[in-house]
């Protein structure tokens, strides 16, 4: 499968762009304070902190590089995030690995020349991929899972630059300023890297975190929700078609879910809808305004859709076993107004107050989340941390 190496400007942008994809092994404790986390280590790179800062860094000096060949593995769902960022000059020439739309996208600055280039298969399948940078004179080949990828030459009419300095690493972020990227992107990483062998280099990376959350040993598609937050959005980025109403879909195993799934509202307006799980009755109770639902818990799918006067429901427990019904509350609530005007929460109860005490957050994985017919991405809503955009344990 090929990936992201085309053709760059300069030699020290080919040197630049092999070093990235280095980190140390194991640390042995750095008398700053901060934490030390080895080179092979596995790493999830959607851990909560401010959303561009890096998760795990390093600096080393370009002199003490003495290996050409790099190679990892990246297991993700995610379409879109940093994976790796590496500088010299204090952030003068850098380098930026993301995804972006599940296809490799590399940015390159040296001195006043910005390079962006994107390519190669979709690498957001949820598999772990090997992935190999090497030199050979004057060409850069990619190896992905042990095949021939890409091959890439380059020859600079500059001198060679005598390298020398340092060289700043990091894992899930940059250090530079976002706003010089060509091509934009959600930075956050609902993915994983580990088994990094990098280019030899013996010295550890350090981290802030107080300790480094684990990657899943099995996921599978979907948002994860671990009891502890929620998702919301404002319900006006929706299209509205004021004939066909709003359409709202939810696929996940019901019974493996226990609190509040999803909740709209507007501002100065009662709760318009709430949908609640509970593990210990089995049941999932839909409140529609005054009007209340009570379903099995064994639904795998639910098929919500707004219309002027009333609130349709198909529900399937399998392909063999889908029921229907509507409901019509006694006032008249202004649906298609409170879409337009409201915000809609994945897993808590929205309140009045900011806070929404007393939400019970959702624990549990929804497969799919679809708005008239499109998946929701919960890296553009505002959610807490704890939240997997993109990937539910297994």
């Amino acid at each position: 499968m090929a990936m992201f190496w085309k053709a760059m400007a300069g030699g020290l942008l080919f040197v630049l762009s092999l070093t990235l994809l280095s980190w140390g092994a194991v640390g042995q404790g750095n008398g700053r304070g901060k934490k030390e986390v080895s080179g092979r280590a596995t790493v999830y790179l959607g851990q909560d902190r401010d959303i561009w800062r890096p998760l795990i860094h390093t600096t080393v000096n370009l002199t003490e590089i003495s290996s050409i060949k790099s190679f990892f593995q990246l297991r993700t769902f995610d379409p879109e995030g940093v994976i790796f960022y590496g500088d010299t000059k204090n952030g003068v020439d850098w380098f930026v690995l993301s995804l972006k739309d599940g296809i490799a996208l590399m940015q390159i600055s040296k001195e006043d020349i910005i390079v962006s280039v994107a390519g190669g298969p979709k690498l957001n399948d949820g598999k772990w991929h090997t992935l190999q940078v090497s030199s050979q004179g004057k060409f850069v080949i990619l190896e992905v899972d042990g095949s021939s990828g890409l091959v890439v030459g380059m020859q600079s009419k500059q001198p060679e630059e005598v390298l020398s300095g340092e060289l700043r690493l990091a894992l899930g972020g940059v250090l530079m300023d976002k706003e010089k990227l060509i091509v934009q992107f959600e930075p956050q990483m609902d993915g994983c890297v580990r088994e990094g062998s990098w280019l030899n280099l013996s010295v550890p990376w350090e981290t802030e975190a107080e300790e480094l959350w684990p990657c899943y040993q099995n996921v599978q598609p979907g948002s994860y929700f671990p009891g502890t937050g929620f998702a919301i959005f404002n319900t006006s980025v929706f299209p509205i078609e004021a004939d066909h109403g709003v359409m709202a879909e939810l696929r996940g195993d019901f019974s493996k879910m226990d609190g509040t799934i999803l909740s709209i509202k507007a501002p100065g307006q009662e709760l318009m809808l709430a949908l609640v799980a509970n593990n210990n009755t089995k049941e999932v109770t839909l409140t529609f305004g005054k009007e209340t639902h009570i379903m099995k818990d064994t639904l795998k799918r639910l098929v919500m859709t707004f219309k002027t006067n009333l609130l349709q429901v198909l529900q399937d427990e399998d392909e063999s076993n889908t029921t229907t019904f509507s409901i019509r509350p006694l006032r008249d609530p202004g649906y298609l107004t409170t879409w337009r005007e409201g915000r809609l929460a994945i897993g808590g109860l929205l309140g009045e107050g900011e806070d929404n005490v007393g939400s019970q957050f959702l624990t549990g994985c929804l497969e799919k989340i679809q708005v008239q017919g499109r998946d929701l991405d919960l890296d553009l809503a505002v959610k807490h941390m704890s939240i997997s955009s993109h990937s539910c344990p297994a």
